[in-house]
């Protein structure tokens, strides 16, 4: 994932979600980025390119000591 894209992820987050969370490259991967909230790792934004319009899709997990 290219750091102008990152950077508007980050916004992105920022701004519909809250300001405390922040999109981070990937040190060995390049088709996405961690996303924080805080220190807190949340989950992975994949890049979806197979199609011809890209798009981006958001992994979280969630365990059930965190419920």
């Amino acid at each position: 994932m290219k750091a102008d894209e990152i950077k508007k992820l980050d916004a992105y987050f920022k701004r519909v979600f809250n300001p405390s969370m922040s999109v981070k490259a990937r040190p060995r991967k390049d088709d996405s980025a961690e996303v924080y909230a805080g220190d807190e790792f949340l989950g992975v934004v994949y890049v979806d390119d197979e199609d011809d319009d890209r798009s981006y899709n958001f992994s979280m997990a969630i365990l059930d000591v965190d419920l």
